[in-house]
């Protein structure tokens, strides 16, 4: 994985000032090289500028970018954040139309792929990425994105030119390029967050290319394109049939993106999902002799202050301890303490240059430090519960029947800390539904659908359009932060598009949450893992953290400079604070409550205060 970045427009020279150019991109490289620490490069051209920050994974001494070649004279030229998963069969075919390769990694595959059946050749592509590539036969920069959004590219465009790069803070390495909020980015903030609109940078004037599509960049303009949707077909297969080839699309999947040229792990939480990814892992290293390092993550004296909920039923550490066993893995128990969660709020705001899920996102990014240590590349069991339904709120009867987005039925815990002239302001309400029956719209039904069937659909399409990019985002920003790659085998494109139209009674048969992953999975994990009821990423429910947090809120709200201050109430807040906290009432997803509230409003204040942030 790495960090890009670059600049394009048609009608401007940049050569004429090269080494002020050449400069830009070395900023814009540096300032995103904790995706790819191993190395950095540029190279400018007549209407822009390539720059590449990398993390070697694959061909460690020949895989150097931004990667060029050269075609009856014109240059070609790739910079490329990603993994592609069928970079064999690709080469192969490449080969067989007279193409040679320098290099054995898979960026010499996209651009050479790109060269011989241009921008469309992305859909050959199985794997994550964000790639750009200077085009001189069209005469164009070609911007693409993989079909999950696995993978981040934000741009912005100023008349002419486009900028663009990995992460936001790339793109304000560019001259002139400040950070606005307008109401637009407000509202996505406190309204929507930590989740975002498809496509909103939230900053005003930032956009992110979408999952699935690429943008053209030329003298006609800048044109997106869609190279790939989710459809909807009848299933015609067995029950029988439909776990045979789950079964093979999963593995399929954990096998290819065990690929690499340095040593993998796998976090292990003993929930069903990561235990068959570590389970495929370890089987398949054990047939080469060695050792499948595996990760867990949990809070220190955590089994002494959990309390179970509908959304966590149970702790991780027994189930854990149980696959370690079954897997003989080289274990790690990683804890992390309340101070250490606390400060990690802020470096979370520098990884997504955005408030985040809280204490949620700290921890995540504070494990995946502890992890880069160990190894440079992970594969976790991350979008299983969205594609195959293992949420509470696919299977609640007021979730099913709720106008609203089921990870977020209720806004007025939002409303609750919130000015009233800020909540007239933003008309909260008004916003969240445009948003949310604008996404329901794009659902692809089936004509021969029942209502119910179709609200299935609805709420899976939702999750996958809208939750799963939360959650990638976080895996993607929390664990590049470190310079470690997280590859999320689940989110394989056959998986989702096969999984989509398998019908609800296949996915949930005998009234079993995730059955058909589970079928899917029998042989490869004790049935004590296989069946264990779902129990989502772990937080602390020490009391003495919630109490941390209260005393840098108050701290916050003593501060006549502190920026978020303009949209509370300080009377609401108070309240607030003097509240007992309710764990098992989340304003957002399954985790964030109480605590995560106070968590959320620390990260929007050093926000708006770290990056100088311009309300208009």
């Amino acid at each position: 994985m790495c960090g890009i970045s670059g600049f394009y427009n048609p009608n401007r020279d940049y050569l004429k000032d090269k080494s002020y150019y050449t400069h830009v991109l070395e900023d814009m490289a540096a300032i995103q090289r904790h995706r790819g620490p191993d190395a950095s490069g540029t190279w400018l051209f007549e209407h822009g500028g390539l720059s590449h920050a990398r993390l070697s994974i694959i061909d460690l001494t020949n895989g150097s970018q931004p990667m060029k070649k050269t075609e009856a004279g014109k240059t070609f030229c790739i910079v490329y954040n990603g993994e592609i998963y069928n970079t064999e069969e690709l080469r192969n075919d490449l080969i067989k139309k007279g193409h040679s390769f320098d290099t054995t990694c898979d960026t010499e595959v996209i651009l050479t792929g790109y060269m011989e059946y241009g921008p469309d050749f992305a859909r050959q592509l199985n794997g994550i990425f964000a790639y750009a590539i200077q085009d001189p036969y069209r005469e164009c920069l070609c911007l693409c994105r993989d079909r999950a959004g696995v993978k981040p590219l934000f741009y912005t465009v100023r008349d002419d030119e486009i900028i663009f790069a990995s992460e936001l803070k790339g793109i304000f390495a560019y001259p002139g390029i400040r950070p606005y909020l307008d109401k637009k980015g407000l509202n996505e903030v406190f309204s929507i967050g930590p989740a975002r609109t498809p496509g909103c940078g939230v900053f005003k004037d930032m956009k992110e290319l979408l999952p699935g599509h690429m943008l053209l960049c030329s003298q006609d303009g800048f044109h997106l394109k869609s190279y790939w949707k989710l459809e909807s077909h009848p299933h015609e297969d067995s029950y029988e049939e439909t776990i045979e080839k789950t079964s093979f699309l999963v593995t399929d999947s954990i096998k290819r993106q065990m690929v690499s040229d340095v040593p993998i792990c796998t976090f292990l939480s003993g929930g069903v999902d990561s235990s068959i990814v570590s389970a495929v892992c370890a089987a398949e290293l054990k047939k080469q002799g060695r050792r499948l390092n595996t990760f867990s993550f949990d809070f220190v004296n955590n089994d002494q202050y959990f309390k179970a909920s509908a959304f966590q039923p149970s702790q991780d550490r027994p189930f854990v301890d149980l696959m370690v066993k079954f897997l003989d893995s080289d274990h790690h128990y990683l804890e992390c303490d309340n101070l250490t969660q606390a400060d990690r709020l802020y470096d979370s705001v520098m990884a997504h240059d955005l408030p985040a899920m809280g204490d949620i996102d700290s921890s995540m990014l504070h494990f995946c430090s502890m992890v880069k240590p160990h190894n440079k590349v992970t594969l976790t069991g991350e979008c299983a519960d969205e594609i195959f339904g293992g949420y509470p709120w696919f299977h609640r009867e007021d979730c099913f029947k709720a106008h609203a987005f089921p990870w977020t039925m209720d806004l007025q815990p939002r409303k609750s800390l919130l000015n009233d002239e800020f909540l007239n302001y933003l008309n909260m309400d008004e916003y969240v539904m445009e948003t949310y029956e604008k996404s329901v719209a794009e659902t692809p039904l089936l004509a021969e659908d029942s209502p119910t069937e179709a609200r299935r659909r609805e709420i899976s399409y939702l999750n996958l359009r809208w939750f799963m990019q939360t959650l990638l985002n976080r895996m993607d920003r929390d664990s590049m932060y470190s310079g470690l790659e997280a590859r999320v085998p689940f989110a394989d494109h056959r998986i989702i598009e096969y999984v989509w139209n398998v019908p609800w009674d296949m996915k949930t048969r005998d009234g079993v949450v995730k059955n058909l992953l589970r079928q899917a999975g029998k042989g490869l994990l004790p049935d004590e893992i296989l069946f264990r009821r779902k129990s989502p990423y772990p937080k602390t429910y020490d009391t003495n953290y919630e109490a941390l947090l209260i005393t840098r809120v108050r701290e916050m709200m003593s501060d006549s400079k502190a920026p978020v201050m303009q949209f509370l109430d300080k009377n609401k807040l108070e309240h607030f604070l003097a509240k007992p906290s309710d764990y098992g009432k989340p304003w957002y997803g399954q985790l964030m409550a109480g605590p995560q509230m106070l968590a959320y409003l620390l990260q929007i204040n050093y926000w708006l205060e770290i990056y100088s942030i311009g309300i208009v």
